[in-house]
């Protein structure tokens, strides 16, 4: 539910905004009063706090190290050899990006190209699932004499090898929010071990309220980052127009504020993944106070993962569970 200082906050700031846009109190009550409907009427309740532990924290008292597409920096991204590269390495789970072949079949890749991590060129949109597979998912890795012509996997074949292995999974969503909501669905079904073992997450709320439409059993989060709209995830300004930067440093704070009073609550989501710049004793326990975990990424140093573990004692997701390394945003 949301805390008290939160519903003040939040219709006080409605009605605020409403005011200044209209210059009526008449509407002004009127939108506050229709968002507190809506909210009522369409929002998801929070999994039960026994399941949200169970996925969290599979060995009790711990906290869980997630290798980041696998662990991207051990073995090559979002592959079935990552995965269990991941396992001997010691990660708990494996944060995974979900995207879908031109013919739509569902499998792991982060980038809307497959220039980047394998030895072909082109869009995910425009290769079908039979061209994708004659790829070599290792190429450019650097330790590609290691892991010899790795294919790109579908979502099914990493699904059973998490399961063998006994790794939660953080399904990582970019977009294609009914499609990914549809394929989900039928690997919970297929997979019902899935709904004490994985987390669906993503960067867009859409994603996350279609997968809460299709099946609200399944536990899910929000991913956030400050200033993601108007810096990339080294800080450096995403565009050269300085108008266009300043409007979206805007909606950044608006975005902002929409995660931590309402976005949250609308998708009943149980973890906020937070990039780690921005994460604090005080930022933990906001959210606990609200029924909601933090998972920080990406914790790449000795340094950081000690900090994470033994102060803040939260998840953390990492490119590495053996080296220290430069993150993948």
């Amino acid at each position: 539910m949301f805390q008290l200082g939160d519903e003040v906050t939040l219709y006080s700031l409605v009605f605020v905004l409403a005011l200044l846009g209209t210059r009526s109190p008449v509407w002004s009550t009127v939108i506050t009063t229709s968002l507190c409907l809506f909210l009522a009427m369409f929002r998801f309740p929070l999994v039960a706090t026994s399941r949200a532990r169970q996925v969290l924290h599979p060995v009790t008292g711990k906290v869980s190290a997630v290798a980041h597409r696998g662990g991207g920096h051990d073995a090559p991204e979002n592959t079935l050899a990552a995965i269990r590269e991941a396992s001997r390495n010691g990660a708990t789970g494996v944060e995974l990006d979900l995207e879908f072949s031109a013919d739509g079949i569902p499998i792991l890749m982060h980038d809307e190209t497959v220039d980047r991590t394998t030895n072909g060129s082109g869009p995910l949109s425009k290769m079908s699932f039979s061209e994708l597979r004659r790829l070599d998912a290792s190429a450019k890795h650097r330790f590609r004499s290691k892991f010899v012509v790795e294919k790109i996997p579908t979502l099914e074949e990493a699904v059973k090898e998490c399961i063998k292995l006994q790794l939660t999974i953080y399904f990582d969503v970019k977009g294609h929010p009914d499609e990914a909501a549809a394929a989900l669905k039928d690997m919970y079904k297929r997979y019902p071990v899935l709904y004490n073992s994985s987390i669906v997450c993503s960067f867009e709320p859409k994603v996350i309220y279609r997968m809460r439409q299709s099946d609200p059993e399944v536990l899910t989060a929000l991913t956030h980052r400050q200033w993601s709209l108007s810096t990339l995830g080294d800080g450096t300004p995403r565009f050269s127009s300085v108008w266009k930067h300043h409007w979206m440093t805007v909606l950044d704070i608006l975005l902002d504020w929409a995660h931590h009073l309402l976005l949250w609550k609308l998708c009943g989501v149980s973890a906020f993944l937070i990039q780690k710049n921005f994460v604090s004793q005080n930022y933990v326990q906001y959210w606990a106070q609200r029924g909601v975990e933090v998972v920080a990424w990406t914790i790449n140093t000795k340094v950081e993962k000690e900090y994470f573990q033994e102060v803040l004692h939260i998840n953390y997701i990492t490119d590495s569970l053996v080296e220290d390394c430069e993150p993948h945003y």
